[in-house]
């Protein structure tokens, strides 16, 4: 019962597998070579999967790993963690069938997250660890977002599932900006100090506290507003705020290491990717879509991977080195990142081929994860500690 002892060792497996079988399944969408998905379009399927299957997966993994170590509570596993596990399986089953039984995939896929928000929202509030109540209600609001998804895809309501697709994504990116806030200059000041550097990472507090808040106000601005002045300038200043974050994270200081370098460079991939929302939104930059790529296939991919290959060393007794896997692993998700971004801005003729290339990539990153992984994830601690 290895795989149920902690949640980061099923899910985690499933997020990889997920990323690698959803995107080749996309691609042969995308080319012809397979019969497109008609609930509600193949485009909002995809990014309902990539949302709402890949991201919650990798999310779940790292909170039922994270939270019993804040809260200094028993941890998730076992059949617990089993019927979690057989929740996200059966959404994603619902998913694939959605258009036989629209309802009843509706209501598998949807109760996912609200379990997930229960398994941990209890030993949160228990502990009283007020930095974390906020975790629940964001589960509880992704939750929402892939309501409205639904609402719109059984044709109750003609104009939700932008708006809950722009949720799910801003609310991705504000978990990235608050365990990236947390974990990041935690790990970097550890590394400077085995290095004998004088100096933490650490900025202004003041910097620190506007981080979310500022996150915020773009994200509101995003669901009412979007494609407005208003979000745009609102994306500007949490980019702003975010970049100024980083400065203080002696990012150059640590590039040698690659387990350290994935974090930062997921993190400011969310910053590019809300600088580039508000020149979309302002008028004086490239399409929403590509700005929206660089936060989710950048930032998200690139802040999962990093997650991933990091909390899987250390919570099996690992030495807290990159494997060749991993670091073959961050260099794809880096170029596929690229390339639905920057390459199709450089190559709109291109659209299709550049396309296939970045879902071959990240298919490809995620499948060297697991290859490389598989084995971490399935056998018990080197150490011989418990979990």
């Amino acid at each position: 019962m290895v795989l149920f002892a902690r949640g980061f060792r099923p899910f985690f497996l499933l997020a990889g597998t997920q990323a690698v079988v959803f995107m080749l399944l996309w691609i042969t969408v995308l080319n012809g070579w397979g019969p497109t998905h008609a609930w509600a379009g193949s485009t909002l399927w995809h990014s309902h999967e990539m949302i709402f299957g890949f991201c919650t997966a990798a999310i779940a993994g790292f909170l039922l790993t994270s939270v019993p170590v804040w809260t200094g509570t028993p941890a998730v596993n076992g059949p617990r963690l089993g019927a979690l596990v057989v929740l996200w399986l059966a959404g994603r089953t619902a998913m694939l069938v959605a258009d036989c039984a629209p309802i009843s995939s509706a209501i598998v896929d949807f109760a996912f997250l609200p379990a997930l928000a229960a398994a941990i929202g209890p030993a949160i509030y228990r502990a009283g660890a007020r930095r974390n109540f906020g975790f629940p209600l964001v589960l509880l609001a992704l939750a929402c977002a892939n309501a409205l998804v639904h609402v719109e895809a059984l044709g109750l309501r003609a104009d939700t599932a932008a708006i809950g697709l722009r949720a799910g994504v801003d609310l991705v990116a504000l978990l990235v900006v608050v365990i990236g806030g947390r974990i990041v200059p935690s790990f970097t000041t550890s590394a400077l100090r085995r290095t004998g550097v004088g100096y933490d990472a650490q900025t202004p507090a003041w910097v620190e506290q506007a981080a979310v808040p500022g996150f915020l106000l773009f994200a509101a601005a995003d669901v009412v507003l979007p494609a407005s002045p208003w979000s745009g300038v609102a994306a500007a200043l949490s980019a702003a705020v975010l970049a100024a974050r980083m400065a203080g994270w002696r990012s150059l200081r640590v590039l040698r290491d690659p387990l350290l370098r994935s974090l930062h460079l997921g993190h400011a991939w969310i910053v590019v990717g809300l600088a580039s929302l508000a020149a979309s939104d302002l008028g004086v930059g490239a399409s929403r879509s590509l700005a929206v790529h660089a936060l989710t296939a950048g930032g998200f991919g690139t802040m999962i991977l990093a997650v991933m290959t990091r909390v899987a060393l250390g919570h099996t007794g690992r030495p807290l080195v990159a494997p060749p896997s991993a670091r073959v692993a961050y260099v794809l998700v880096t170029s596929a990142a690229l390339l639905r971004t920057a390459g199709i801005a450089a190559l709109p003729k291109a659209h299709l081929l550049v396309l296939t290339l970045a879902g071959a990539f990240w298919s490809g990153a995620f499948a060297v994860f697991l290859a490389g992984y598989a084995q971490v994830l399935l056998q018990p601690r080197v150490d011989g500690k418990p979990g």
